[in-house]
């Protein structure tokens, strides 16, 4: 997710060589994006939705930078960067959008749980003399194997949870580099 962060920054220091009005406009854009990303996209995809407002909010800034006009040959250079630097932006965008519902398959899960089963299973046919530490054994890698399986759940969902991702990029770019 820090793939958009970071593109937001590129982009948001391209547009900001701009002559005005269009660098205020594009740069207000960019402010605006960044905030909802963080207030009100961030909440919905930890609820497992994915956020609409922001493709519209896209639309509007590709509209407003592919009205700017360079004249010289120096904005030629920046805006055709610019550009660039925004196809970048909308590839990391549809990546975040994407990783909302990604999850393991339901196979996946069905091979992980087997495989425990089978795995703490087999233990037993390893002959100790000692109860005790056997017990001991199987408990451990049954802890072990536990452990294993709430970090793959627990990671299936990447934006859900106490362990989600957090929009922290998008908020020191915008604390470090937007911030009016």
């Amino acid at each position: 997710m820090s793939q958009e962060a970071t593109a937001v920054a590129v982009l948001y220091r391209d547009v900001s060589s701009y002559t005005e009005p269009s660098r205020s406009q594009l740069q207000k854009q960019l402010r605006e994006y960044v905030v909802q990303i963080i207030y009100q996209a961030w909440p919905l995809q930890r609820r497992g939705k994915i956020p609409s407002a922001d493709v519209k909010m896209m639309d509007t800034f590709q509209a407003t930078l592919n009205s700017f006009e360079p004249l010289t040959e120096g904005q030629k250079v920046l805006h055709a960067e610019a550009m660039h630097d925004y196809d970048r932006l909308v590839l990391a965008h549809g990546l975040r959008l994407e990783a909302v519902q990604v999850r393991l398959p339901n196979i996946l899960w069905f091979i992980i749980i087997t495989g425990a089963l089978i795995s703490l299973s087999s233990s037993f046919f390893f002959r100790v003399e000692d109860v005790w530490l056997q017990g001991m054994q199987v408990s451990l890698l049954a802890a072990f194997i536990g452990m294993a399986i709430f970090l793959i759940f627990a990671f299936d969902r990447p934006f859900r949870d106490e362990l989600g991702l957090r929009p922290d990029s998008y908020q020191l770019i915008y604390d470090q580099l937007m911030k009016p």
